[in-house]
């Protein structure tokens, strides 16, 4: 079976546009319409996709601007297959949720959400430097609007915050990206800036490593990683739920993929010389975000610092340079995704129980009349804090065991996250639904429309919890063609190309 990607990922603008035709209250339902298409098409490429192949599959291949060597070049693989199908399934549960409250402006508010989502698909499917740089820079633009029209308290702030961060980090990665190109074009006589063209000319060294580093700051800004998340806070704190949801599910995701798809085919020198500050990097990230969510009593940074630490364990495992840490980071950005976006619906649950409030200091008691829901959040619980037979912990065993092979003592420390993390977990779970009754809390049941968004998450939660295999499998190919060009330099090898590598004397 032979699909056009293109299709996917114009659909959500296409019924954004509709939606901004048609009256308000079909808005709604049909950027919905949009998102239940993109899901149906990732399930068909995920089912049609060969686990045996290390290339591309259902590759578009089209000249956009010859002159800069820029083509309109997208494909699936083991790096990005079930990071498009999380893509989707989030998208499709949070415009559902957002269809159950009623939004000032909503044509222009399900307009920028379906941008969104073809931004951040554009993105993950784009086989192009300069294609991926622009869907890249572009994912921003609808949620500064979601955020600064639609936000709560604070939302101009967060919006500026965001905006500045993201702009310093969008600047370095757009000059990197110029840079690459120009560069790699040197002795080879045509420009180019497809991936594929870019793995085969190798950049000197200290070209390299500058290159490297603007990247990493882009991507690490937009996860966000320690230290660069200062624009995290405020902008959870004015996040529409809904919209936080997907932003915190599928955009820091985007940015650790960034890292697999950019950096480790094409500068493995840099990427081999700057494996132990990114180790450290990773290791912070996930001591202060554990930290930090067991001390604050918001559950939506609760859920941010946790976003916080398990994006380092995704970078520790990718920066492990080594297959198994790879495939546990690709694995664990699937898990936190469809972990995460429940989470936020959950915390949505509680606040309309708790007065509006959504600090677990007025919350509590809530699973009395509530065992349903009580059962679903003790589900996402036991994922979040990687409870033994969860996808999670098959996740960050993966991922320990790569650094265990590479650095025993950042691996052994980065072990205290697992610990943190069922403190905060177990923390967030008791404290709203078994402590005493909250004053102003309504202990009650949610409804069936509730169950629409968190029963299907939940579900698959525990899919890939039952058979992680699954997504390991169609992964390995791809990752054992990548990995060993930047783990063979780290290494002290010989490396030619992509997947090949001799040791050197």
């Amino acid at each position: 079976m032979t699909l056009h990607l293109s299709i996917m990922l114009w659909l959500p603008l296409a019924f954004g546009i509709l939606g901004l035709l048609a009256p308000p209250k079909l808005a709604g339902r049909l950027a919905l319409v949009g998102t239940l298409l993109v899901l149906a098409y990732a399930i068909t490429y995920l089912v049609d996709f060969d686990s045996s192949m290390a290339g591309l599959q259902h590759v578009t291949d089209e000249t956009w601007i010859g002159e800069l060597g820029i083509s309109y070049k997208l494909g699936v693989d083991g790096l990005n297959l079930f990071l498009v199908l999380l893509t989707a399934l989030l998208w499709f549960s949070c415009t559902l949720w957002a269809n159950f409250n009623d939004w000032e402006k909503p044509r222009l508010f399900y307009f920028h959400l379906a941008l969104a989502q073809t931004s951040v698909l554009g993105a993950l499917l784009a086989q192009d430097l300069a294609l991926f740089v622009v869907f890249f820079d572009l994912m921003l633009v609808p949620f500064f609007f979601l955020t600064g029209i639609w936000g709560g308290a604070g939302r101009v702030q967060a919006t500026m915050k965001l905006v500045i961060y993201t702009l310093v980090g969008s600047l370095l990665m757009l000059t990197a990206a110029i840079a690459t190109g120009v560069l790699a074009a040197q002795g080879h006589g045509s420009l180019s800036f497809a991936f594929s063209d870019l793995a085969q000319r190798t950049l000197g060294e200290s070209s390299q490593q500058w290159i490297f580093l603007f990247f990493a700051a882009a991507f690490l800004v937009k996860m966000p990683a320690f230290p660069l998340h200062g624009w995290m806070p405020d902008g959870y704190r004015a996040m529409p739920l809904p919209v936080l949801a997907v932003f915190s599910g599928v955009l820091s995701k985007v940015a650790a993929y960034g890292f697999l798809r950019v950096c480790l085919p094409l500068f493995p020198d840099a990427v081999a010389q700057y494996q132990p500050l990114l180790l450290l990097i990773a290791l912070a990230s996930i001591l202060y975000g554990s930290a930090m969510a067991f001390t604050t009593t918001e559950t939506r940074l609760i859920l941010g610092y946790s976003s916080v630490a398990q994006l380092g364990f995704i970078t520790l495992g990718i920066f492990a340079l080594n297959a198994q840490g790879a495939q546990g980071a690709i694995l664990q950005a699937f898990n936190h995704g469809l972990v995460v976006a429940p989470a936020f619906f959950i915390v949505a649950l509680l606040a309309a129980r708790s007065g509006g409030s959504e600090d677990i200091r007025d919350m509590g008691g809530l699973a009395m009349r509530a065992p349903a829901l009580a059962a679903l959040f003790l589900v996402v619980t036991f994922a979040t804090l990687a409870m033994p037979g969860s996808s999670n912990f098959v996740g960050e065993f993966y991922i320990l065991l790569g650094v265990f092979q590479e650095q025993t003592v950042i691996a052994i420390v980065a072990s205290a996250g697992v610990v943190l993390a069922a403190f905060y977990a177990l923390r967030l779970y008791i404290t709203t639904m078994h402590n005493r009754t909250g004053p102003g809390v309504e202990s009650r049941e949610m409804e069936l429309r509730d169950g629409l968004v968190l029963v299907p998450l939940v579900l698959a939660i525990l899919a890939i919890a039952l058979y992680p295999q699954f997504a390991l499998k169609r992964s390995e190919p791809t990752v054992t063609s990548i990995v060993p060009v930047a783990h063979g330099v780290a290494s002290g090898w010989t490396v030619y190309g992509p997947g090949s590598a001799e040791h050197g004397p």
